[in-house]
């Protein structure tokens, strides 16, 4: 039996040892390491088991840290973490206090560049390159490994047409395995499917013309291949570009079978690959299956929806649109600000545009969102998935800064539905026809109701615009709630005794808010709280306690919600516990009373 290699590598110091002849075997049980860590805990396993030959190959060649490696995005980095002084405690990736998700810069020094939204790898690259520069460094190699899904992103052409112009020695790996989350989607996929299937003539080459010294496409899963291959460009100056074709998912059947279930499976067996099954009988739905759902079934009515999505399509559940009605449903890839402007162009000729994007890539559009649709007052409809605190992606994920960045913007609705019935009314109400822009925002996961698709779907309110509601009276403390995180204030409010001093009121509208319910409440409380699941800087309760200062009101005014810092990984549950906004934390706090 062969004695183990990656037990004896702390640091790619202890790789480069290695006869090249060993390194099949090093890939062998790299893999083996990442299912049998992700099949009990969890994470992104197929990008990383794609490129594991990548990883290897890049640290055996390269002088990292040194030499500058940037993974996009990061889905694909585990391999990388573990050949990089974290093998012992990859077992907490993910986790809270454990290993970030990501590569992140405060966490190693072979992490170049902290990542997690896609599209950024060319352009950081590029400015170490041209950084290396000017400090007169030449030797030092600057390599960014991009999917073909991310590099199809404006920002990736940005970087990429910059490069050209200059002497800067960057290498851009483009990892092409024709998937990123959802298959990849758009023009430049066709062609990178015909440069793999030998059909583009080799003067037609989009890469070169952009003045890259070209080389590929090659397997990328062939450890030989790869690492001749580096060796090679190691010693050209300027820009590069090395194509090289994975598979996601490889070495584990399954993964390689099911690339969009194993890019995040959840517990399975490491053995066969098979998902361990999760029971779902009598659990709520997923809130992007309300949004799914209903955007289908009022689309059958209207005939003027559209669904769009930024490369979510499976995330977000505009699939079931996309399966139903392709032609009014459309992924436009990893390109949220043309998702924005697009949905922009079809509401100026009359159509109703759902435009579907998670919380925080909504950050990559807000030059869009304002100048595009607000500006012109245009009534697209932003759906946002992932508001709030999403888990275990910690902070480059977490959807907590929306209320803040959007309630600033004149024309905008804002509204963030407590359940599931509040999220189908409101996608009703607003494609019946609203007089401005509206952002919707729902947390990951699963809503309040187990019964809502028999007892609710379908059964359509329209909901009066700006309205607030009391859920519960009370004598001397006002709690004030925007969105699902009511939920726990009432699970609280269940588990104390005296809950008869709390008063309960859901705004669901952070913009406009109900003034004249707000007057009510400040007149009759001296305390009132708010809470929201995004950053209380700039979010609901400073809209509150703006009210309050205009108006002279002089009640006690707690704001509750995401402190002023970046909040890492962990279950929702302790993430919430951390920002005093568990059912646990409520409770002590309703109990000080």
């Amino acid at each position: 039996m062969k004695s183990s290699l990656l037990q004896n590598i702390n640091s790619p110091s202890d790789l480069r040892v290695l006869d090249e002849a060993q390194l099949p075997q090093l890939a062998q049980e790299l893999r083996n390491f990442i299912i049998d860590i992700v099949s009990v805990k969890e994470g992104h396993l197929g990008a990383s088991l794609g490129v594991i030959e990548l990883t290897i190959a890049l640290h055996y060649v390269f002088n990292t840290p040194d030499d500058a490696l940037i993974w996009d995005v990061g889905h694909q980095a585990y391999g990388h973490k573990i050949l990089t002084e974290r093998r012992d405690n990859f077992h907490t990736n993910r986790q809270l206090n454990g290993i970030s998700g990501f590569p992140k810069r405060s966490e190693s020094i072979y992490d170049a560049f902290g990542v997690g939204h896609s599209s950024t790898s060319i352009s950081a690259a590029l400015g170490m390159a041209i950084a290396s520069n000017l400090k007169g460094d030449f030797e030092k190699q600057h390599i960014a490994v991009i999917g073909d899904a991310s590099i199809a992103s404006g920002m990736a052409f940005e970087g990429l047409n910059h490069a050209g112009v200059t002497n800067a020695n960057l290498l851009v790996i483009l990892n092409d395995n024709a998937i990123g989350i959802d298959p990849s989607v758009g023009a430049l996929k066709n062609y990178l499917t015909a440069v793999k299937e030998g059909k583009n003539p080799r003067q037609n080459n989009i890469i070169k013309s952009l003045n890259f010294n070209y080389s590929g496409p090659i397997d990328g899963n062939d450890i030989f291949a790869v690492t001749k291959e580096l060796k090679r460009l190691q010693k050209i100056k300027g820009p590069k570009f090395l194509h090289v074709i994975t598979k996601k998912g490889k070495g584990l059947q399954q993964a390689e079978e099911n690339q969009v279930v194993y890019h995040s499976p959840g517990k399975f067996d490491r053995l066969t690959g098979e998902i361990i099954p999760k029971s779902e009988a009598d659990l709520p739905p997923k809130y992007q299956d309300v949004f799914g759902l209903t955007i289908l079934d009022l689309a059958k009515a209207n005939e003027k929806i559209i669904g769009i999505t930024p490369a979510m399509p499976s995330g977000s559940s505009l699939k079931f649109m996309m399966d139903a009605l392709p032609e009014r449903a459309f992924d436009v890839g990893i390109a949220e600000q043309h998702a924005v402007t697009l949905a922009a162009g079809m509401a100026t000729q009359g159509m109703t545009v759902f435009c579907n994007i998670y919380s925080t890539f909504l950050q990559r559009a807000y030059d869009q969102v304002i100048h595009d649709v607000a500006l012109q007052n245009l009534a697209v409809i932003f759906c946002l998935d992932r508001a709030g605190l999403v888990g275990e992606d910690g902070a480059t994920h977490h959807g907590v800064f929306d209320i803040a960045y959007l309630r600033c913007i004149p024309n905008l609705i804002i509204y963030a539905p407590m359940n599931e019935i509040a999220l189908q009314n409101i996608m009703y109400t607003a494609q019946s026809g609203l007089e401005h822009p509206i952002a919707i925002r729902y947390p990951r996961g699963r809503g309040v109701i187990p019964d809502w698709k028999k007892e609710y779907f379908g059964h359509y309110q329209k909901i009066d615009i700006g309205k607030a509601f009391c859920i519960k009276n009370g004598s001397k403390v006002a709690v004030l709630s925007s969105g699902t995180i009511g939920n726990n204030v009432k699970m609280a409010l269940n588990e104390i005794e005296n809950p008869e001093k709390i008063a309960h009121f859901d705004f669901a509208f952070v913009k406009p808010l109900d003034e004249k319910l707000l007057h009510e409440i400040f007149q009759k409380f001296k305390f009132i709280i708010t809470i929201e699941d995004g950053t209380v800087i700039g979010g609901f309760g400073s809209g509150i306690l703006e009210f309050a200062a205009q108006n002279n009101y002089r009640s006690n005014i707690k704001t509750l919600g995401i402190p002023d810092e970046f909040i890492g990984q962990g279950t929702v549950n302790q993430l919430q516990q951390y920002c005093t906004i568990s059912v646990e934390t409520l409770k002590s706090l309703f109990l000080s009373y």
